[in-house]
This record gives structure tokens, sequence and C-alpha cells, in this order.
């Protein structure tokens, strides 16, 4: 509810207890996204109650309970519609105003994430519009949120890493089922039922072989890949403990358990005889600031959605938070993409059904959902 204009004399009446927590604005910036998009991301302490206005070459995004803070400069890249971003105070709500370049369409949900907070930022409202035209006006009224409806047109392209391979087994269950196995038959599945829904897809491998983590980024790089799944199962030296986590790719570990497990699975290559290879050249030089934070963003946004899809279809979920951080070798490429560890072959209950069709085909089908829903034109 908009408070509008009333005064800091009648805040100070109201009991302690009934005011709740204010906001604080950490960052605005801008970037360029593919499509000549602009992004605009304003990120905040708490998670941003907003509305968005259109005034004349401007987009006003207007926050609830947030006070306007001098300290937090926009940062605003070169190419992008947006020529200028000021902090407006209305009564109890901040106003952000971009100046624009060009005329914009109004937004549509598809243009608008809210992402959950990680090891590297806090909760970030990402907006993605480019300069209005008749024709995007067409394409507004017959595309709907999510991309589901789109991917015969598209062919968006997924990338499935099933895990582990040769002469690396991943771990091993108690009555010796090995997590190569599990997630080479969970990819194929897979990539079958992705097939039937009009996505492209590949897969790292597609037999019981050994491929190097840098090559399995750079095969997604290759095979211009719009989404990169790497499918593995996991293991607790507690053996009670059982249910999936997915992962996504942050400098720093969000707790200790992702980067042990982080450690862990960087250790594969060290299987080779060359040791651990170092990524390729362009490849790291295409990981620039803001790409690093673009894909960021959209990989979060997948990996939120397929814990969603999971809960949805009844899948345990290991204790503590389902999206997790660590610095995953086997993510660090330009495509967005998380690690899902599918459970813990560690567990004797759960080894026994991650090797069963059935729950494999319950695991697939929760993917394929999360996939369906994931919005690839951000």
């Amino acid at each position: 509810m908009k408070i509008g204009g009333v005064s800091a004399v009648v805040f100070g009446m109201l009991p302690r207890v009934a005011m709740a927590a204010r906001n604080a604005l950490r960052s605005v910036r801008t970037g360029v996204q593919p499509g000549d998009k602009t992004r605009l991301v304003i990120e905040t302490s708490l998670r941003p109650s907003y509305s968005l206005s259109y005034p004349e070459n401007q987009l006003v995004v207007d926050i609830a309970n947030m006070s306007a803070d001098s300290s937090v400069v926009a940062k605003l890249a070169s190419g992008t519609l947006v020529s200028d971003i000021k902090q407006v105070q209305s009564g109890d709500h901040l106003q952000i105003v971009a100046t624009l370049r060009k005329k914009i369409a109004e937004l549509q949900k598809s243009q608008i994430m809210l992402l959950e907070p990680n090891g590297d930022n806090d909760y970030r409202l990402v907006l993605d519009f480019s300069a209005s035209s008749s024709a995007d006006k067409i394409a507004s009224a017959v595309t709907t949120a999510g991309g589901a409806n789109k991917t015969q047109q598209n062919k968006y392209v997924v990338i499935i890493d099933p895990g582990h391979g040769g002469k690396d087994p991943g771990c091993i269950g108690k009555n010796g089922t090995r997590e190569k196995d599990v997630v080479l038959s969970v990819g194929r599945k897979l990539k079958n039922k992705l097939d039937a829904a009009g996505f492209k897809t590949y897969m790292t491998r597609t037999k019981d072989n050994y491929i190097k983590l840098a090559d399995r980024a750079e095969f997604a790089e290759r095979h211009k890949g719009d989404l990169f799944i790497s499918l593995h199962a996991n293991a607790n030296p507690s053996r009670a403990v059982r249910g999936f986590s997915i992962y996504t790719l942050s400098e720093k570990a969000s707790d200790e358990e992702a980067k042990k497990l982080a450690e862990s699975e960087n250790a594969a290559d060290k299987i080779g005889v060359d040791g651990f290879t170092e990524f390729e050249r362009d490849i790291r030089a295409a990981l620039s600031s803001l790409q690093q934070h673009a894909v960021a963003e959209m990989s979060e946004e997948y990996a939120n959605g397929c814990a969603r899809a999971f809960r949805v279809s009844k899948v345990e979920a290991q204790p503590g938070p389902s999206v997790r951080h660590a610095p995953f070798a086997v993510l660090r490429s330009t495509v967005p993409g998380a690690l899902i560890e599918l459970g813990h072959l560690s567990n004797v209950a759960e080894e026994r059904i991650l090797k069963s069709a059935d729950h494999q085909e319950k695991l697939v089908s929760a993917i394929v959902r999360s996939i369906k829903n994931y919005n690839f034109d951000v």
C-alpha cells in the first residue's frame, strides 16, 4: 500500500513494533543484452515492493519503504537506452528515474526478473527492454510470459552434461551404484524429452568416457548453448542426509558445504595425465564483468525455477537452501547454467531410488518443466 506523504512526526508516534524493516538501495547499474536490449538492475537489501510507470522518455521504478541514498551512484554502461538515472524521494517511496534515449513499450512480465540474494548480491530487480516499434507491440501481444511456447520457432539450445565418466566414476553408493552411470541414464532420458518438446539438445557425453571440465564448458560455447545443465549425484559423510540441491557459479561459496562440494567436483580434472587444464583464452576473455553479472543472474533465475519444479514434483530436497553457490569449474562459461545434485548415493535408501527408472523419470519431468518455464529471452 502506498503511504504517500505521511510526515516524520506521524511515524514517530507509531509503536516501534508496527514499523516494518526499512529497505535500502544497494546499487543501480545498466548493461547491454543480446538483441540490442538494455538491462537495468536495481539491487536492494530487502525484497522490493515496486511499480513501474512510463512518463515521456522515462522509465520510473517506484519502490516502497525506501529512502534516497546519495552514496549510491548509478553505473551506466555505454550503448544502452539509458542516458541518465536519478533518485527522487516521493513520501516514503523512492523513485529510480531512468531517462531514455528512445521510447520503450510497457514492460511485459517476461521482461522482469526479481532475483533472490546469493553469495555476492542482495535482492535484484532486473528489467530488460528495447526501443519501441510497431513490430515490438505486435510481438508482445502474441508472446506469453514463459519460454515454453517459443521453443518450436526458436529452437533454444540446451546442453546436457552428465558428470564424471570413464576413469572418473564419481561417488559410489554402498551397494556399488556409480554416479557416472546414474547421471548418464538421466541425461539420456532428459535429452529424449526435451527433443520431443521442441528444444535442440546436445550431450557433452553420450557414453562412458572421461571429459575434462574445461572441455565441457568449451562444448557449451561451441554449440552456442542457451542453457547448460550439469547432472550429478552427491555424497555426504552423514549417510542420513538425502535430497536434491542446485548450484550456480560464484567466486565465493555460499557456505562451507558448497565450497567443499565445488572442490571435490573440480578435483575431477586431476585424474587426467596432464592435470587441471586452464580454460581457453577466448572463453576467459569473453567473460567481461558485465557479462558475468548477466550470466549469473540468468543462471540464478533458472536454478530457482528448477528448485520450485522439484518441490512441485515432490522430489525431496536436501536440508538447508535448495539453491547454493560455489566456484564450479564446469559452469565457468558465457552460457547460463546450473549444476544439479539429483540426490545422495551415500544414503542407501536414496541410492536405491536414484537407479530406479520411475524415480529417474520423475526427476527428468521436473527438469523439463523447469526448462519450459525458464525465460530464455531476457
